[in-house]
Formats: structure tokens, sequence, C-alpha cells
């Protein structure tokens, strides 16, 4: 039975129907898709002339359909000389096609060859129809493509952008009333960018007098085709009435000044390294070892899934982005000739009891998850997918896997190639600001680079640097454990739940891993051993005969049983700390008139950004905290929605700090 407390976030089209009846209203026919495309909002926005010079552009649509108008404005963008550096394109659906589906859309209206080319392209990088936001990029990542599958009244107000054009796609206000209200017009006023113009080719009163209201101009103009008439204008309020601007840009900052500083080279900053580089940055990376990966981004393999909850928690839904968004970058990786090791794809995850596993299947079948994003699997279902007996069924992600991070770390830093400086064996000692200068000391005072942007990625050791007496941080201290061959069974992919066991190519088994707070103990424990096998083995049965023999607690048998201890970063509220960070000193200054403040509100240390505390989902969480900071940074589209980056920020324990009048200026 569904539980009622869960709601059906998405509906999705039937399969096997390519278009829905509200869809019908639009592309009733397959001539003049393209042109009403070309006529209406390309030419209704003064598109391409608008974006001319620009660095980046921003289009907002709501409603994306079968993605006609973003194919247009896409194949515009390719064929001007004098476009923008980036294109931007964001746009909701709330009723997304099957991938089916849109390419019998697409074979039933399209007889261009150059957009039907583009829209093989798009097809083959749509997303799995699932809730949130989805970062797709094309032609080396100038193109970027932001589904945001979900209700526009909803979504709308949960993004963070500065739109310089929007499309106002839609129907007739009589077949979907929700898209055209003033509360939805209210919401795009507060994402409008200076200028922003807009098109649409409804002319109805309801949505003239929603424009008016909401600070936009506009004047009707001939339609097109069988549209008599259209509404063509731009954002021009009387008075201010935004409590806060859309984002812009760090700078201004001149081609040479595109300089960012990383310190560490974990997980988190060779990610930032590659997004910020594949940007044009030029970025000094800081790490005290004499390579990437050595600290907790070391281990020789790690897991990667998203996070089922009954509940869709903000856990599960910053996780089931990055996994996502992770799952794109490493193939972008692989496309580049930078392919990180890892293992097919496929991970199993075992529930702890019956009751778990029936709870998660409830929730599955509740959220509507597709098969391959997630699906229930039996005990017996189960063992044939391990090739091994399990003690129970639970839930199987069919792109789950495992990798080998210090690869990885190695292949973001190979893509983003002489724009990367290394600088490795070095203690950083502090930091400082400086104009618009931030300056990077080691232990003996002396500076070791200097840029207008620094992102503190060094784990443990952030908050000291960054200065930040609101981060409640702890070490969690990890043992893993790796069986010789021959000691464990053999598995055919990763299993989670309790433990994990993870069989790496040259036969050895990798299980953990042990969770230990404030325990600073580097040495490996043949009792950590222990635990890590007797946890793995009330998964596998199978796994606790054949691994029965071996006791690292016994001297003979200890030397065939080795491991390796890193130390995690976690949060009191376990969840990573991403963004810009707060000037604190200012905030305190401040405290009483900040005390009903919302993280917009909060004053910002200039340039400076945090990565870190990912605990043990760094694998999940880098690479979209380094495009959310790569946005931030840019004043692009954010890739995540706002109370999603909200639970990340790195303020928030201020924010709480504030609220409760703990703050003492």
């Amino acid at each position: 039975m569904t539980d009622p407390l869960i709601p059906a976030v998405l509906s999705f089209r039937d399969n096997g129907t390519p278009f829905s009846p509200l869809y019908d209203d639009i592309y009733h026919s397959a001539v003049g898709a393209l042109e009403q495309a070309h006529y209406v909002f390309l030419r209704g926005n003064a598109l391409p002339e608008r974006w001319h010079g620009r660095r980046v552009f921003t289009v907002l649509e709501t409603g994306f359909g079968m993605g006609i108008n973003f194919l247009v404005t896409w194949a515009a963008w390719r064929a001007d000389p004098a476009r923008c550096e980036r294109l931007h394109f964001v746009s909701t659906e709330k009723h997304p096609f099957a991938l089916a589906d849109l390419r019998r859309a697409y074979a039933a209206i399209l007889s261009d060859p150059a957009i039907a080319a583009l829209a093989d392209t798009l097809a083959s990088e749509w997303p799995m129809l699932v809730p949130g936001m989805h970062r797709l990029e094309f032609d080396d990542g100038r193109v970027v493509l932001t589904l945001v599958f979900g209700d526009a009244q909803q979504s709308l107000p949960n993004l963070r952008l500065r739109a310089d054009a929007f499309y106002l796609d839609g129907f007739a206000p009589a077949k979907n009333p929700e898209l055209w209200t003033p509360a939805v017009f209210k919401s795009l006023a507060r994402l409008a960018g200076e200028g922003a113009t807009f098109a649409t080719y409804s002319s109805a009163g309801d949505i003239k007098r929603a424009l008016t209201q909401a600070g936009f101009e506009y004047r009707k103009v001939d339609g097109f085709g069988w549209k008599r008439a259209m509404l063509v204008g731009h954002f021009a309020p009387r008075w201010r009435v935004r409590r806060h601007e859309p984002p812009v840009a760090l700078g201004p900052l001149a081609p040479g000044e595109r300089h960012a500083m990383v310190i560490g080279a974990g997980l988190a900053g060779c990610a930032l390294t590659e997004r910020l580089a594949a940007r044009g940055w030029r970025v000094t990376l800081l790490e005290r070892h004499a390579s990437v990966a050595q600290d907790a981004s070391g281990n020789p393999a790690g897991v990667f899934h998203p996070m089922i909850s009954r509940d869709d928690s903000v856990a599960s839904r910053v996780t089931r982005a990055g996994f996502l968004y992770a799952l794109r970058r490493w193939a972008a990786l692989e496309r580049l000739g930078h392919a990180p090791k890892r293992g097919g794809p496929g991970l199993l995850q075992i529930a702890e009891n019956e009751d778990e596993a029936r709870a998660m299947s409830e929730a599955i079948a509740a959220l509507r998850y597709p098969p391959e994003f997630v699906t229930p699997v039996s005990a017996d279902e189960a063992q044939k997918l391990a090739g091994t007996p399990l003690a129970r069924g639970g839930w199987f992600f069919p792109h789950g896997g495992w990798i080998d991070p210090a690869s990885l770390c190695a292949a973001q830093c190979a893509a983003a190639g002489d724009l990367l400086e290394r600088r490795f064996g070095v203690d950083v000692a502090r930091i400082e600001h400086s104009g618009d200068q931030w300056t990077v000391f080691d232990t003996a005072g002396e500076p070791l680079a200097r840029a207008p942007v620094l992102v503190v990625a060094s784990a443990h050791e952030a908050p000291r640097l960054a200065g930040l007496r609101h981060a409640p941080t702890r070490s969690i201290r990890g043992q893993l454990t790796l069986l010789p061959p021959g000691a464990a069974p053999s598995l055919a992919l990763p299993v989670i739940g309790e433990g994990y066991a993870i069989p790496l190519p040259d036969g050895v088994t990798l299980t953990g891993a042990t969770y230990e707070l404030d325990d600073a103990e580097t040495s490996l424990r043949p009792a950590g051993h222990l635990e890590n096998i007797e946890r793995v083995a009330h998964m596998l049965p199978a796994f606790a005969r054949s691994a029965a023999h071996l006791d690292p607690t016994d001297h003979a048998d200890a030397a065939a049983v080795t491991g390796r201890v890193a130390f995690r970063c976690v949060t009191s509220d376990r969840m990573p700390m991403i963004g810009n960070i707060a000037d604190e000193t200012l905030a305190a200054r401040d405290a009483e008139r900040l005390r009903g403040a919302w993280p917009l509100d909060l004053p910002r240390a200039p340039g400076l950004y945090s990565a870190f505390a990912y605990g043990s989902r760094g694998l999940v969480w880098a690479a979209l905290g380094a495009e959310l900071i790569a946005s931030q940074i840019e004043g692009e589209p954010w890739p995540l929605e706002r109370d999603l980056a909200e639970d990340i920020d790195p303020a928030r324990f201020l924010l709480r700090a504030l609220r409760q009048g703990s703050v003492v200026g």
C-alpha cells in the first residue's frame, strides 16, 4: 500500500504515447513547430543579438515539452559567430517524456537535418525520470541545459539564477491555470536580470495583468501561424520590491585575473580544479602531501550510490542529485581520455531486516523511481545478481558501483591540463584577505600563492584556515580490511548494508569500514578487521564460512589481512559544507538585526568558498559541490535547488546561532 505521506512528485507520460492532450495544443501540426520556436521565442526575445559580447547568457523556460525551443536556440547559438561564451538554458517540466516517447516524437516532427542531429544528441543524454534538477552539458560545456523535473509552481521559487530571457511556454490559461498564477510571475520577477526580456504566444488578459503586477512591460505583436497575436516585453519594475537580487559573477575580473586557489587535493579539491578549469580558470592546487588523494580520498576503492528514504529527505535529495551529476562528469572524463579506474555497473544494498526491505520497496514505488535508477529485489533475485547467497533481499542500483578515488582525482587534474599549477608538499598555515586578493601563507610565514578566489577543501583543517567558529565538525576513524584472494566468496558486484564488500580486480575483497568518533589512532587494529568481517558476514552467509579461518587477532593470520586507516570529517548534521563562506565577524557586529535572517541575508566573505565535511559520501557529493561553487563564482544558474543549497551552506550553523541569539558582537 502506498504511504499517504509521500506525494506523487512527478506525473510521467504513459509509455508508448508520444503526445499528451496538453501537447497536442502546441504541436497540433508537425509543420511550423521549428518556425514557431524561431518566431515566438528567439525573435520575441531579440536573439541572437542580445547575447552578443556576453560571457554568460541565461534563458529560463516554463515547460520544456520535447525541447523544441531549446534545440532551436542551441542551433542559433552554434550558427552565430558572435555568440556568448556560455549559454545556460533552464527549463521546468512537470510531465517529462520517457526516452522512447521522446525519440518517437522527434521522428514525427523533425525534418531539418541539423535540428534532428541536435535532437539525437539531446536524447542520448536524456536523464532518468526522477525528481529534481538535471544538468546536461553540450559543446564542451559551453551549452548547459538544466532540466527541472517537477511542478513549476514549486520549482520556480526554488531556483537561483539571473535570467536574461524568458520563454513563457505553456498553454491557454483555461487549460492549465496553475501555470499562470500571479505567484508564478512573482517568482519570475525574482529571477529576472536587468532588462530581461520575455515572449509568449498567449495574449490572454489574465497573463497581461499578471505580467504588469510582477513588474514586466508588454506589448502585443502579430502572432505566428494559427496564433493571431502574442506578447513580448521586458522586466521594468517601477520600484524595487525584491529582498535579494539574482546572483552575479564575482568581480569584475579581467581575463588574466581568472585565477583561483584550492587548498586540498582530495576528492573535493580535485573536483573543484576540474570544474573551474573547464570554465577557463587558472587553478593553483595546494596540498601538503606529494600527490593527490593521500588522506581519506586515498582508499583503494569506494562505493557510490544514491540514498533512498521513505520521506525523500534532504540527504536523499542531495545524494540523488550528486550521484546523477557525478555519473555525467565521470562519463565526460572518459570521453576526454581521462578514465578513472572503476568497476562495472551495479550495486546491491541489503536490507537490515524484512521490515526495512518492505518499507524501502514501498518508498521506491511511491516515489515512482524508474528501474534504471533503483529497483527492489528479493533474496533470490539478489543472490543471482551477487553470485552468492545473501541473508535478505534489498534494492539494486543499476548505475551504482565502485571507483578508485585516487584515479578519479588524477583524471580530474589531467583534464585541467595547463590551467592547473600543482603546489604539492606545502603546509598551509593561514590565509589573509587584502583588497580583492586572498593570500595563502606557509608555516614559515611566507606567501605561497595569491588570487581573488580561494576554496578551502582541506577537510579537518578547513574550519581553522577559514576562521569558522560556527562549524561543528568531528573526526571519524575508519579502518578498512583487505582480504586476500580466496579468503572470501567471489562477488559479481559490490554489496553494501551493515558493512560493505567490494570485489577488486586482483581478487582482493575490500570490506569496512569501522566508524569510531574522535579516535586518532593511525595504526591498524586486529579488532577493527574482525568487526569488518563480522558485519559483512551478517549480509553474506557464505562470506562468514569462507572467512572463518581468518582470525586477525592471531599473529599467524594477521599477515594475510591488510588494511588502511583514514579519518572522515563530518558535521553534526552529517551534511557537507559547500558554498560561499559567511563573514562571521561582520555578522557578529550586526547580530541583533540578523536574528531573523535567511541565508541570503548574511554577509559573505568575497571570493572565499569551502568544500569539506563530505564524510563517507565524497564520491557522490564532490562533483556537484564543485559545480555549485563554480556556478556561484561565475554568477551562473545553480545546479541545485535553493533549499538544498541552504542545507549544505557553510553558513547554516552561524545562521542557527544568530536565530538563537547566541552570537555576541
